[in-house]
């Protein structure tokens, strides 16, 4: 197993969270109770992650890795990044995909990945966010298109946390897919007027000049670089903190899928 995955990988216990009674006497003298919690604890270091409801189901980083990493390496996937949180309680996993790649423009490309998130803290439950990311600006900001997104608590009533091997399966087929069916539709096909329209009404009216400009400046052919164009105005020139820029970056991949496909058929009509 690649080192950097092994860095994620320490021995994890849980400790019952014993309470002791007071010596008094109104108390029973039974000298301990069940709390209904447990101790998350770092066995190498005795450092305690957190404490969780005996309802809580830990599933460890070598549980996850055991399922997911000989699957992401068989689909041709590589370890990009691991970083631990408070200690470790929270772990973050990328692989991405280097065989697997389309080019944006300006000698940039964009290659699939896989973020698996795991905790002991309770912060996230076993998350997996798959698509095709990129760093657009200075200030660490990510942008890209999600194929997929997994989220399960740790729960003893989740069975669903014993099928991580079928979801990561889906996971890689999906996110390889928007790269080999669903990029090339928006690379090949071109806009209309009609498209550049449409593209404007998707903002809000206090933005039209901003995109308008932005749209004169790139002068986008395809569906990929009118895509393109609305990443880098979302990104760069509207309101973070607004919902709606938020809910236009989530529509704004498919709408364009949409638009190419139905192009496309009128092409061939």
């Amino acid at each position: 197993m690649n080192t950097l995955l092994r860095s994620a990988i320490f021995p994890v216990v849980e400790v019952p969270a014993i309470g002791k009674f007071p010596d008094n006497a109104n108390y029973t003298k039974e000298p301990t109770k069940q709390t209904g919690y447990k101790f998350i604890m770092r066995e190498d270091t005795g450092d305690i992650l957190s404490c969780m409801t005996n309802e809580y189901k830990m599933v460890t980083n070598e549980t996850v890795l055991k399922h997911a990493n000989p699957i992401i390496e068989k689909s041709g996937g590589k370890v990009k990044e691991v970083r631990m949180f408070a200690n470790g309680a929270k772990t973050t996993l990328k692989w991405h995909f280097p065989n697997e790649k389309v080019n944006i423009g300006k000698n940039e490309d964009l290659t699939p990945e896989i973020i698996i998130n795991n905790s002991y803290n309770g912060t996230s439950g076993l998350n997996i966010l798959a698509g095709a990311f990129r760093l657009v600006c200075t200030n660490g900001m990510i942008i890209g298109v999600v194929s997929q997104n997994y989220k399960n608590k740790h729960s003893v009533y989740n069975i669903a946390l014993n099928d991580i091997e079928s979801v990561i399966r889906e996971t890689v087929e999906k996110t390889k897919m928007i790269f080999t069916d669903e990029f090339p539709i928006l690379q090949e096909n071109k806009i209309s007027e009609k498209h550049i329209v449409k593209f404007l009404k998707m903002f809000p009216m206090h933005a039209n000049e901003i995109v308008t400009m932005a749209l004169i400046a790139n002068k986008p052919k395809t569906f990929w670089d009118l895509f393109n164009v609305g990443t880098n105005v979302l990104s760069h020139n509207m309101n973070r903190s607004a919902e709606s820029t938020h809910n236009i970056e989530t529509s704004l991949y498919n709408t364009m899928k949409k638009w190419a496909l139905q192009s496309k058929r009128v092409a061939r009509a």
